[in-house]
């Protein structure tokens, strides 16, 4: 299972973080086929939004047949294939880079010194 977040500061609606996170659990492997996802009820209490955000996600990840929801029993990964194109993925990488580095900024950090950072790791 994934950890949810939501990023309130990156302009994205919390819905589409929501099947962003999705799609890349499945593409990653992180989530698994027939694996339960948390009620649309106990993810929006998680993550401390409207109950319609998380049901919007599910159910247009469900249009796209990415999810399978059982009435009664639980929104599950759904057996359809999610690729992240490479453009797509370095597109996203590209904005975690800009919005981390912007932070680093904002406490006096050089683009080299977080480089030197990462690279120590």
């Amino acid at each position: 299972m994934i950890e949810f977040r939501l990023d309130p500061k990156s302009g994205v609606p919390f819905y589409r973080q929501v099947i962003d996170q999705i799609r890349y659990g499945i593409a990653t492997g992180s989530l698994h086929v027939g694996e339960q996802l948390p009620t649309v009820r106990s993810l929006a209490v998680e993550l401390k939004v409207n109950l319609n955000t998380i049901s919007k996600a599910y159910k247009e990840l469900e249009i796209q047949n990415i999810l399978e929801t059982q009435q009664g029993t639980g929104t599950f990964i759904g057996t359809s294939k999610v690729k992240i194109d490479r453009g797509e993925s370095k597109k996203k990488l590209a904005d975690i880079c800009n919005e981390f580095l912007s932070i680093a900024a904002t406490y006096g950090f050089t683009t080299d010194d977080v480089i030197e950072e990462i690279k120590s790791r």
